[in-house]
């Protein structure tokens, strides 16, 4: 079996540049799984799934899909989901899907042999024979090039559910493949192509670099046959009764740090770093429980070295805060979205612990909404913790920065430290309410200094860090452990 780590080394010895192409699968490959449930199950949800179309995929699951035709029966009965509605509507209704689902099936190992193709300047190209409502979200977050998928026709704007051209199955997607070489003068003796699928041995072939990933049978005995490299990827799982027992003692511990500290500010009167106190050790204990660690890898002397400061972190997951508050522990601020304060007991605590509230909706009056922040900083010493991203993003993809943090940081004359969070999401994704089990690796990176700053260049120095950030991922410093694991979470970067 090859490793994700063989497979990082074969693409850094190919040809850098445009002309080399890295080709991914989506369903089963890029994703555990098929996207194609959470569509049913919107349908479901909604009542739009009706018994006829219900009795179709019954009867294809007990046939099975082993030809194009078999699939364009497939697309045939999928037609309900697709017809009568406007271009528009479809792909907000993919996109909805995969922020709220879709998106934490990714595969961790698949992302970073996204980054590292990325890095050597390839091609990205999504070839899936999904419709093109499922992959235009992945295309965009991962900013493929090109995203080659089965179309449907569409009409003054209104999709009427009949397929264009040929789908995208087996030597369909082999054809749309070598179609876009043809366009783009690519070398495909030099690319890569990634699936799962008995179908795909087409499309595998067409490329010089192909690879299985957690191959069905089939795929798997062609490969070994071929010597093509097969890499069983497989996401952590975990038993959720006992996730779910982990999750409530952690914030039942949180909420009584915090409870405690509160009742110990009103004796010694000052509620705000009592809570802050009492939260931390709460958050601690909560952590200890829920079986989630934190490693600082490198920098951990900058949390403490450069206060005052703003410290900005890339943000993944709920489980961001817990790990924030267990690196600055006190004498800090946050900013959460105004909805926070009226959660019960989360928000009068964090309201009481000195967090900034702001309003997203009105991004127009954002420096205003933080002028409690700034004054914080200036006249009482306490950090400032935000994410300039403004809001956790469904995959690891770093958003663009918000200029906001920066400019607090500059009229409070004091340096902004930046947090990187490598896999808070892959224990806690942006819908998930469970906490998994796992060690979140976080790098401090040195203090940017902001005297020189000023508001015209705002933009470029908010991308400079950025790029702080970008670098640091891409450049993580792992570690081979006895079982095999290149990091300290499992099923990522295995050796």
């Amino acid at each position: 079996m090859t490793t994700i780590a063989d497979r990082i080394r074969e693409i850094r010895e190919a040809p850098t540049g445009k002309q080399v192409a890295a080709f991914f699968d989506y369903d089963g490959t890029l994703i555990e799984g098929f996207s194609a449930v959470a569509i049913a199950r919107a349908r479901v949800r909604s009542l739009e799934f009706g018994l006829g179309e219900a009795l179709d995929f019954l009867l294809i699951g007990l046939r099975g899909v082993e030809s194009e035709q078999d699939y364009a029966e497939v697309l045939r009965a999928t037609k309900p989901t697709f017809a009568g509605k406007s271009y528009a509507e479809l792909l907000d209704f993919g996109a909805t899907l995969f922020k709220e689902e879709t998106a934490a099936k990714l595969r961790p190992q698949m992302w970073q042999l996204l980054r590292v193709h990325r890095e050597m300047g390839h091609r990205i190209v999504i070839a899936s024979s999904a419709t093109r409502f499922q992959i235009e979200p992945i295309a965009k977050e991962i900013d493929a090039d090109h995203a080659l998928a089965t179309d449907v026709e569409v009409i003054d704007g209104v999709v009427t559910g009949e397929i264009l051209g040929r789908p995208l199955w087996g030597p369909g997607k082999a054809a749309a493949v070598r179609r876009l070489a043809h366009e783009h003068d690519l070398d495909l003796s030099s690319s890569f192509a990634y699936s799962d699928g008995n179908e795909d041995v087409p499309y595998l072939e067409s490329v010089g670099h192909p690879a299985a990933i957690s191959p069905q049978n089939g795929l798997r005995a062609v490969a070994i046959e071929r010597g093509w490299p097969i890499l069983d990827i497989t996401n952590p799982s975990h038993n959720k009764w006992e996730m779910a027992v982990r999750t409530g003692a952690f914030y039942g511990s949180f909420l009584v740090g915090s409870v405690a500290g509160a009742l110990g500010g009103l004796l010694r009167g000052n509620s705000e770093e009592a809570i802050q106190a009492g939260a931390s050790t709460g958050n601690d204990v909560g952590m200890a429980l829920a079986g989630v660690s934190v490693k600082v890898l490198d920098g951990e002397d900058y949390l403490t070295s450069a206060r005052p400061c703003v410290f900005v972190f890339n943000h993944q997951s709920k489980l961001d805060l817990p790990v924030l508050v267990h690196l600055i522990r006190s004498h800090a601020t946050g900013v959460a979205k105004k909805e926070v304060k009226q959660v019960p007991l989360l928000g009068p605590i964090l309201d009481a612990a000195g967090l900034v509230f702001i309003d997203r909706a009105d991004a127009g009056k954002a420096i205003e909404q933080l002028e409690p922040a700034v004054r914080k900083l200036r006249e009482d010493g306490a950090s400032l913790v935000v994410a300039p991203e403004g809001t956790r993003s469904a995959t690891p993809r770093l958003g663009k920065f918000k200029k906001g943090p920066f400019h607090i940081a500059m009229q409070a004359q004091v340096p902004v430290v930046p947090i990187v969070l490598r896999n808070s999401g892959e224990l806690m994704w942006r819908g998930d309410q469970l906490i998994k089990p796992g060690t979140v690796e976080v790098r401090v990176l040195p203090p940017v200094d902001t005297s020189s700053w000023t508001a015209e260049t705002m933009g470029e120095h908010a991308d400079e860090v950025r790029q702080m950030f970008v670098k640091a991922l891409a450049d993580w410093p792992v570690e081979a452990f006895d079982d095999g694991r290149l990091t300290r979470t499992s099923g990522v970067f295995d050796e």
